[in-house]
C-alpha cells in the first residue's frame, strides 16, 4: 500500500508508541523516522530537504514543540511560533514532494475552553481555547485549516486526528514541563523512597478528564493512515469520566504510598470537566480499551525502569 513512510518527530513521546505500530501493520514500508537531531524541521528549507530527499508517499508528522501548562503559559510566543512554522513548512513540502497521504495530531487543549462536555469535534470553532496554552493550542488548531486548504486546492489527502490526554512510557516527567500524570507519578514515587508522610496535590481534586494510554493512540494510526480520506478531525480517547482525585490515588496505589493526599485548595481547579465525545472513533469501530489503572501500572513501571537506567527525562 505504502512504499516509503516518514515519521517525524519519531524519537517524542508518541513517537516511541506510533512507530513500531506502523511498522507491524505496514511490514513491506520502508519506515523512515527521524527525530530532531536527525532534522531540525525549524531550520528554513529543512522540511523542503527533508521531503525532497526521502520522497515518501506517506507521512506520520508527529513533530512538535510540546510541553506542561507551566511552559505554556511562560513561552506562549514560542509555542506559537514554533508549531506554525514546522506544521507550516512540512505541509507545504509534503504536496510538493508528491506525498500521497499526510496524517499529523492535534491536542484536545485547542478546543474551546467553554466547550460542552463531552466535546465533540463539531465544538472546535466555537470559541478561544484556554488562554495558558492557547499558543499551542492555536498553532495546532491551524492544522485543521491547513488540512482543508491543500485538499481543496491540490487534493493532498491529508487526516488530523486529536488524542485526548495521553500517557504512557516514554513521557516527559519533569516537573515544570510534564502533564499532571507523569508529574503525579514521579511525585508519588520520588515521597514513598523518601518515607514521605503527605504529598500536596492542586485544587479540590474535583475537576474529571478523560485520559487515554498512548499504546492506544498508536494502535489506530495505522487504521487511519490507510483507510480514513477527510479533513473531519477525529477524537482518540476513551470517552471516560475521571476525577483528579481519583487520578491521585490511583496512582499512589500504583505507586506504592502510603501516606496521604493533602489537597491545596488556595491552587487552581482549572477546567472543571473536560471528556471527549468518541461516537465517531466508535463508527469507525476503534476504540481504546486499556483500563487507566492498567496504563498507569505500565507507565510507572517503565518510569522506575527508566529512572535507574537514566534514560527518563526528569
Amino acid at each position: 500500500m505504502f512504499r516509503r513512510i516518514l515519521v517525524t518527530g519519531a524519537t517524542g513521546f508518541l513517537g516511541h508508541h506510533i512507530v513500531p505500530a506502523l511498522r507491524a501493520a505496514f511490514p513491506e514500508a520502508e519506515l523512515v523516522a527521524v527525530g530532531r537531531r536527525d532534522c531540525d524541521l525549524l531550520e528554513p528549507g529543512a522540511p523542503a530537504r527533508l521531503l525532497g530527499d526521502v520522497r515518501p508517499d506517506a507521512v506520520v508528522h508527529l513533530a512538535a514543540r510540546s510541553g506542561g501548562i507551566e511552559d505554556n503559559r511562560l513561552r506562549p510566543a514560542d509555542y506559537l511560533y514554533e508549531n506554525l512554522m514546522i506544521n507550516t513548512a512540512t505541509f507545504e513540502a509534503a504536496f510538493r514532494s508528491g506525498v500521497r497521504k499526510f496524517l499529523a495530531l492535534m491536542g484536545g487543549c485547542s478546543y474551546p475552553a467553554t466547550a460542552v462536555s463531552p466535546i465533540g469535534e463539531d465544538q472546535m470553532w466555537n470559541g478561544f481555547p484556554q488562554i495558558e496554552s492557547a499558543g499551542y493550542s492555536v498553532a495546532k488548531k491551524m492544522l485543521l485549516v491547513q488540512s482543508w486548504a491543500y485538499r481543496v486546492q491540490h487534493r493532498l489527502s491529508s487526516v488530523v486526528l486529536i488524542p485526548g490526554n495521553v500517557y504512557g512510557e516514554h513521557d516527559n516527567f519533569h516537573l515544570v514541563q510534564a502533564h499532571v500524570i507523569p508529574a503525579l507519578i514521579r511525585k508519588y514515587v520520588e515521597a514513598r523512597d523518601r518515607n514521605d508522610a503527605e504529598v500536596v496535590a492542586w485544587g479540590t481534586g474535583r475537576p474529571t478528564r478523560d485520559f487515554v494510554y498512548a499504546g492506544d493512540v498508536a494502535a489506530t494510526i495505522p487504521w487511519f493512515l490507510a483507510n480514513y480520506d477527510s479533513s473531519d478531525p477525529v477524537n482518540i480517547s476513551t470517552g471516560t469520566r475521571v476525577s483528579i482525585r481519583e487520578l491521585a490515588e490511583t496512582v499512589a496505589r500504583v505507586t506504592g504510598f502510603r501516606g496521604r493526599i493533602v489537597w491545596d485548595t488556595s491552587r487552581p481547579d482549572g477546567q472543571m470537566d473536560k471528556i471527549f465525545d468518541v461516537r465517531r472513533l466508535r463508527s469507525l469501530g476503534l476504540s481504546c480499551p486499556t483500563p487507566l489503572e492498567e496504563g498507569l501500572r505500565r507507565t510507572v513501571e517503565w518510569f522506575e525502569r527508566a529512572r535507574r537506567e537514566g534514560t527518563v527525562r526528569l
